[in-house]
């Protein structure tokens, strides 16, 4: 039995399908799971909860932690720290491996233009705060010989029918709906970004390499990052629209998060725009056989499923 926690989110739908090349039994668990494959089983929770986690996990050999919480600053930090304490504590009962899916803001300011897995753990935001405490407890318990667990961490993502990513949002559906697309602050910096499809296959490859646990592994990743205007660029082409876009200065997203909650959240996380953000998964590729997905071919795969 292999279970996803967090089941039918960005990551969590697909790497259901994935889990069939390795296991016959998949477990969704959400407060709402829907099937993905025939054969999964639902498994309705709230992982918060107290005893949730433990029932949710009972009897499983591989679990995926896929949790995407509202994005706001204090369920955060309510939530996250202790969901993570519930699912490494009913891991441990349970005798079941652990793959965290994380992203980077855990990094320092001054790593963002060269992202690998030993950057330096300094993060600049309240958020990255979060990701760096539940991180640290996970890795705690792992170095303790206590839990078998592997961090997969991906960088900004995009894809097919993402509705939590930035690049779907304000590019691709602004520039659908004829609009002009939106960047952050500054479009003429680089910004890599991981097609889900990938992340998902290659979160279910680690968790099913043995050999993989116990340590932290960038998720594959298009080393040709391209600038944001690049970006806009692309998918203006396939969309055949023209490539316009709105660059919000940080003055404007704080003035604009006043009526948009949103973008209240967003400000303290502008340094990752501000400058080249280049994420490094040259371990994982080095360490697999893996077909990275291009930017062109990813934003066309994105085009295409609307």
């Amino acid at each position: 039995m292999q279970t996803i926690l967090g089941a039918n989110g960005t990551i969590g739908s697909v790497l259901a399908r994935e889990l069939m090349k390795y296991t016959d039994r998949v477990r969704l668990v959400s407060r709402s799971p829907k099937k993905v494959n025939a054969s999964d089983e639902l498994f309705p929770a709230d992982l918060s909860s107290p005893g949730a986690a433990e029932e949710a996990i009972a009897g499983s050999e591989v679990v995926y932690l896929v949790v995407g919480l509202e994005y706001k600053i204090n369920v955060w930090q309510e939530t996250w720290p202790r969901l993570m304490r519930n699912v490494i504590d009913a891991c441990i009962k349970h005798n079941a491996r652990l793959v965290f899916f994380d992203n980077v803001y855990m990094y320092g300011v001054n790593e963002i233009g060269h992202m690998t897995e030993n950057s330096e753990i300094n993060p600049p935001s309240r958020k990255g705060l979060v990701r760096k405490q539940i991180a640290q407890m996970l890795l705690d318990e792992a170095r303790a010989g206590r839990l078998m667990a592997l961090i997969a961490r991906s960088a900004d993502f995009y894809g097919p029918a993402n509705d939590k990513s930035f690049l779907n949002e304000t590019v691709f559906k602004n520039l659908k709906k004829g609009k002009n697309a939106n960047w952050f602050v500054n479009a003429d910096k680089k910004h890599s970004f991981t097609y889900t499809p990938d992340a998902a296959k290659a979160t279910a490859l680690l968790g099913n390499t043995p050999d993989a646990f116990n340590q932290v592994w960038h998720l594959p990743t298009d080393k040709n990052a391209l600038t944001g205007r690049e970006m806009v660029n692309l998918f203006a082409g396939e969309l055949k629209v023209p490539a316009r876009v709105t660059v919000m200065p940080l003055w404007m997203i704080k003035l604009l998060g006043i009526f948009i909650p949103i973008l209240s959240e967003m400000p303290e996380m502008m340094y990752q725009y501000d400058r080249d953000y280049i994420f490094d998964s040259s371990k994982f590729e080095k360490r697999f056989d893996f077909r990275v997905t291009s930017y062109q071919e990813g934003v066309r795969q994105t085009v295409q499923a609307g």
